[in-house]
């Protein structure tokens, strides 16, 4: 280690050029940096229930379907339904939406004494001016399911126009201008916008709303916790530079590589900021602890000290976030661990390189006095909080150890009450528009969350038509889904209409025969393949409840098994499905995740400190924080979602970094001939000093995250900023009372330690 900490002083200069170069490089890459914020593009391609909902996509419109609310006090009115026709005529215009519906534009099929005819409800070229024409529309409005509840609310004060995306649509973009579009009418009515699209570009804008606003408070306050500690600008400095270098490179690779921010990766940066300025701060506090007038010597002591610590904290970092690659469902959270894992292998390599490279560089080649006897100076982090630490665990080391053990069984309860969450509506405060979008969705009009029942089969046979209808019917007995739509049901309406019952025609010629009247129409695109050999039931669900989605999918699999035949096949897709995998996920890649991160983590510790003990040593501590965590999320009634999902392997990953330095320098000493307690004397006063600041700072790094717009990444924020408390007290407290309570019985001084203090 010696050779190479001489290497990094010779060449200084190169190093500090080529970082700058790099940074400047890889900054300008971020100017091209691109929101995605859909969760269907980062749906699996092998899973079923994803290929099922992106094919009906494809084949039928576009399953990306996007609702404008217009609320007032009555929209029987000439004016109102001006105003729909309006916005839905201009929408229909816009590029990538494949079609919009609304009251304006809906089939309808009157009957009467000379047969029937297909139309619209309202003919735009002749809109309803007079009050009776007004009041004709209400009552055909409210006669019919089809238009009550679905596109009108069942008070008369609202209207929904909704619109599908067409498949290669561009969501965001196309969101934005419908946005854009509709403001530039300047409608009177209360506005809101709803649907998956519509979602998406909310969150899109709370994304860079987080990213110019969360970074550069975490910045100050970081700042601020490092110079309450080092007093010092290099202390403030160069955590600050080596993190801010991390996060351009790693954002700028994301740009070269062709990854796009997400609503999870958009943590990378703040997490960054706290990983990054952790590995340099144990580096800057090595080095001040070395008592070397002599720069080169002091640099080149504190790194061969500090370099195996840091690089091992930084590897098992790395497999806590690289877990999320083998295990998660969405393959946003799989970037976020390839990312994570990357931009912690950048910091690292700054810590140990580009910051000795920049201090013997810039600095001068002698120390004053303070800055080499800093080690030995009061300060309140020795004297008030270490110094009493180290007299309590080595008085009572048995105290903590049981006193872990109780919090972490009565935790180990607590962690059966936590809740899974991935409705999207949950991203955003209460009182946010659109929030309050979904909301009138699910009050008024059945829900956003569209279903989809495929049939596969000749459409045009009556018992296929038939299978349509028992299925419509039976979709509504579940008491979250308000109303449904297919071909079937106009068929029905037609041979209704020519008075030969509110039925399937028992005859495939008349089937035939309706299906001239209505064909080429715009509207059975969304119903019907071209070839006639498939067609779709569309509906909407209106809860975001778990336990709702669970019951649903049971209610809808039962229906499918019981009725499969030769002449058809019936699946079924919607965003609860996907809702229920991605629920799911959250629990298997949670677990998976953590299996994989503990093993990985035990074997390396174990194998580079030579130790399977050390290894196991090591992970309890970080294992009884995470525990403890989980007890708190369950009395707390924080939801596992896709954010919180993240916590455990983060904390495992960045917990372990404050074990494995309590650990070796433990190790360390002990070996070099000091007793028990001397070894953790200097273990605490030195080692814990870092790991103090350390905590404190990536505590204040993630507590920033409370002022984030996205509810989930509060949640996120401050179960990281328990967890690193969580986990650093764990390895000052359970970890050394482990190590006293182990090496007791080879050491015969602690008795005197006792006396000493």
């Amino acid at each position: 280690m010696n050779n190479l900490a001489t290497s990094i002083i010779k060449f200084r200069w190169a190093i500090i050029i080529t970082v700058l170069v790099m940074t400047v490089f890889l900054g300008f890459q971020i100017g091209n940096m691109k929101i995605n914020s859909d969760v269907i593009s980062s749906l699996p391609d092998d899973d079923p229930d994803a290929q099922l909902f992106k094919k009906i996509g494809k084949d039928f419109g576009g399953n990306k379907i996007g609702m404008i609310i217009l609320e007032t006090d009555n929209i029987f009115s000439n004016e109102v339904i001006e105003h729909v026709w309006r916005l839905s005529d201009s929408l229909s215009l816009l590029d990538g939406i494949s079609s919009v519906t609304s009251i304006t534009n809906i089939l309808e099929i009157k009957g009467g004494e000379d047969g029937f005819a297909v139309g619209e409800l309202i003919d735009e070229y002749e809109l309803p001016f007079s009050d009776d024409q007004l009041s004709d529309l209400e009552k055909r409005v409210m006669a019919k399911d089809m238009y009550r509840g679905s596109l009108v609310s069942e008070d008369g004060t609202s209207t929904v126009v909704m619109f599908s995306l067409s498949e290669d649509a561009m969501m965001r973009e196309v969101s934005g201008n419908v946005i854009s579009l509709t403001e530039s009418l300047n409608l009177p009515e209360t506005i809101y916008y709803a649907g998956l699209p519509m979602m998406v570009y909310a969150i899109s804008q709370l994304i860079a709303a987080d990213l110019f606003l969360l970074l550069p408070i975490a910045f100050l306050v970081i700042a601020i916790v490092l110079m309450f500690s080092f007093r010092s600008f290099k202390g403030v400095a160069l955590p600050l530079v080596t993190s801010a270098i991390a996060i351009v490179w790693t954002l700028g690779l994301m740009v070269l590589l062709g990854f796009e921010m997400t609503m999870v990766t958009n943590n990378v940066p703040i997490l960054l900021l706290a990983v990054g300025s952790a590995y340099t701060i144990h580096v800057v506090n090595k080095i001040n602890q070395v008592r070397e007038k002599d720069y080169r010597k002091a640099i080149v002591t504190a790194l061969a000290y500090i370099f195996i610590p840091v690089a091992l904290a930084a590897v098992t970092t790395m497999m806590g976030f690289m877990s999320f690659v083998f295990e998660a469902y969405l393959t946003m959270i799989k970037d976020f661990g390839m990312f994570t894992a990357i931009g912690t292998f950048l910091s690292a390599i700054l810590a140990l390189f580009f910051v000795p490279a920049l201090l013997f560089g810039l600095t001068s080649k002698n120390r004053k006095a303070e800055e080499y006897n800093v080690a030995y100076k009061k300060s309140v982090l020795s004297n008030s909080i270490l110094k009493p630490l180290n007299n309590l665990l080595i008085k009572h080391p048995k105290s903590i150890l049981i006193f872990w053990i109780i919090q972490t069984i009565f935790a180990s309860f607590a962690i059966f009450l936590i809740e899974r969450n991935v409705d999207i509506k949950d991203y955003f405060q209460e009182g946010d528009m659109a929030r309050r979008a979904e909301e009138i969705m699910s009050e008024k009009f059945g829900g956003s969350k569209p279903i989809f029942v495929l049939f596969k089969g000749d459409i045009q046979e009556p018992e296929v038509l038939n299978m349509m209808l028992k299925t419509e019917n039976y979709l509504k007995q579940n008491p979250h889904i308000y109303s449904t739509h297919s071909i079937a049901n106009l068929i029905v309406d037609m041979n209704d209409a020519l008075g030969e019952g509110h039925q399937i025609p028992d005859e495939r010629d008349k089937i035939e025969q309706l299906w001239f009247l209505i064909d080429g129409n715009p509207a059975l695109e969304q119903l019907v393949s071209y070839d006639l050999d498939e067609a779709v039931i569309i509906s909407k669900f209106d809860s975001g409840a778990n336990e709702d989605k669970i019951e649903l999918a049971e209610h809808i699999d039962k229906f499918i098994r019981n009725n499969q035949s030769d002449d058809y096949e019936i699946q079924a897709t919607g965003m609860p499905f996907i809702d229920l995998k991605m629920n799911q996920s959250l629990l298997t890649s949670q677990i998976r995740s953590l299996i994989i991160a503990i093993v990985a983590l035990l074997i390396i510790v174990a194998f580079v400190l030579r130790s399977f003990s050390a290894g196991v040593y090591a992970t309890v501590p970080i294992i009884a924080a995470i525990i403890v965590l989980f007890g708190m999320m369950g009395i707390a009634s924080i939801p596992l979602n896709m954010a919180t999902v993240l916590v455990a392997s983060v904390t495992l990953g960045i917990g372990i970094d404050y074990s494995i330095h309590v650990i070796t320098s433990f190790m360390k000493s002990f070996k070099n001939g000091r007793d028990a307690g001397e070894a953790l004397k200097e273990t605490i006063m030195i080692s814990g000093k870092a790991i103090l600041i350390n905590v404190i700072s990536v505590t204040a790094g993630f507590i920033v995250l409370i002022f984030s717009k996205m509810v989930p990444l509060q949640y996120f924020g401050i179960l990281m900023a328990l967890a690193m408390l969580g986990s650093g007290l764990a390895a000052l407290t359970l970890l050394p009372a482990i190590l006293v309570l182990v090496h007791r019985n080879k050491s015969s001084d602690i008795k005197q330690e006792i006396e000493k203090t």
